[in-house]
């Protein structure tokens, strides 16, 4: 499924090709035949683009060239014309369609979670669709998914009996958890609003959490940009559905202010399918790394982290210390079990942290608030990918949190890391919230 990338529909080209293919599905899976109205509705997918969200699944032919349009499916809120049986706060998937011969790719499983993200993006909790009885593979796609009967929403038309099924997105922890277990080095309160501040270190240390209610919110937006620009940085806001006002968001658009990051809170609520999830990779294997876990970051763990991570400004270790030690964490290191030492790792990250005869091949963090563990870091040199290490060290890093009194996992990634997204929803990650961060023009 990774090499099918899924997105909205983006030009002329890609939402004339999705309306096409949306017919061509249909008729060869016999739903429609070369007489029916509903035909031309399937072809005009610029209405769809305009009137509801039209995603497009794009997939590179395998003599090479460029992507082609393999799959499209139409992502309907209740107020949209197309919604057939979503309910207020719901989004409706609609006319899901994948190219006969793109079949069995994993097209149409990318095309559903894609329906996933973005409608926890736009804020809705529950995603419906209706299928008919008879279509057997894709009832099997949604139930892996999470989709549940609601028969009790069943519906006929013209003598079509449909059944609907829904999709709830799972507990997201909540910005106060989220904030716990990433502590800025400073925090101001700014009339209820937490402002930090962390030498400009990662925007989630440096920026402001618009929880509280000010009295005078624009009063608190310049009180926040004073504090920025006393700290040498451009203010930053995160902006979420528990962000106050409601239309924080224009408001700052108003001051130009632009947004810099899309984050997906992404949740996996079985801890201990989690921890088992990632051994499959070295099953069997006497080459597997060597997992080390440790109450605080070392100097290899540092330069595992820092060496992917990159930044073209020097980084204070000592302040990357104080932001990652901020609250009860562990730090889990992995190393090349043959002994080998590849010179250029953790070389390139600065220093030679690694024990002799050992390099780093992995790292991550847990840091645990209430009964979650809040899992970062994830970082593998490029030259160690591939082999199912990112999932190994977080069913490990799951399977020590579980010793630790954890029961639910959460992490937070960029919504264009499209690469980590498929790694973890393989896992059994599934997306819970979303926010952005806005930040002040130059």
């Amino acid at each position: 499924m990774s090499d099918v990338e899924v997105r909205v529909a983006a030009s002329d080209a890609e939402v004339t090709a999705a309306g096409a293919l949306t017919a061509e599905a249909y008729h060869a899976d016999r739903l429609i035949d070369d007489g029916d109205e509903y035909r031309d509705e399937l072809l005009d997918s610029r209405r769809r683009a305009r009137e509801a969200t039209l995603l497009v699944a794009m997939l590179r032919p395998d003599g090479g060239g460029d992507p082609v349009v393999v799959g499209a499916v139409t992502l309907a809120p209740e107020s949209s014309s197309y919604a057939e049986v979503a309910e207020p706060g719901e989004v409706e998937i609609r006319m899901l369609a994948v190219a006969p011969e793109a079949r069995r790719r994993g097209v149409a499983e990318a095309l559903v979670r894609a329906c996933l993200r973005e409608s926890v993006a736009s804020g809705a909790r529950t995603v419906v669709l209706s299928t008919l009885d008879a279509m057997a593979v894709a009832h099997r796609l949604y139930e892996r998914l999470g989709f549940r009967r609601a028969p009790e929403r069943d519906w006929h038309h013209e003598g079509v009996s449909l059944r609907v099924l829904t999709w709830d997105a799972p507990d997201a922890p909540g910005v106060e958890v989220e904030a716990v277990t990433w502590r800025p080095v400073q925090a101001h309160d700014i009339d209820g609003w937490r402002a930090g501040v962390s030498g400009g270190f990662t925007r989630r240390a440096n920026s402001v959490i618009t929880c509280g209610s000010p009295a005078d919110v624009d009063d608190a937006i310049v009180r926040v940009e004073r504090l920025y620009a006393d700290a040498g940085h451009h203010a930053v806001f995160r902006v979420g559905r528990e962000s106050w006002p409601p239309d924080l968001a224009s408001r700052l658009e108003a001051r130009g202010y632009g947004t810099t990051a899309q984050t997906l809170v992404m949740v996996h609520e079985d801890l201990a399918g989690l921890a088992e999830s990632g051994e499959a990779a070295f099953a069997g294997s006497t080459d597997g790394p060597l997992i080390e876990t440790a109450d605080a970051p070392d100097d290899a763990w540092l330069a595992g982290w820092l060496g992917v991570k990159s930044s073209a400004e020097p980084v204070d270790r000592e302040l990357v210390r104080v932001v990652l030690t901020g609250c009860p964490a562990v730090y889990l290191t992995a190393f090349e079990r043959s002994g080998s030492h590849d010179p250029e790792w953790p070389a390139a990250a600065g220093d030679d942290a690694a024990p002799r005869g050992r390099s780093v091949v992995g790292v991550i963090r847990a840091a645990f608030a209430n009964d979650w563990v809040a899992l970062a870091c994830l970082a593998v040199p490029a030259q160690a990918r591939r082999r199912g290490l990112a999932s190994t060290l977080t069913a490990a890093a799951a399977r020590e949190a579980g010793r630790r009194g954890a029961r639910r996992a959460f992490l937070q990634v960029e919504h264009a890391n499209s690469p980590a997204i498929t790694v973890y929803e393989r896992l059994g990650f599934l997306p819970a919230d979303s926010y952005h961060y806005m930040e002040a023009a130059d």
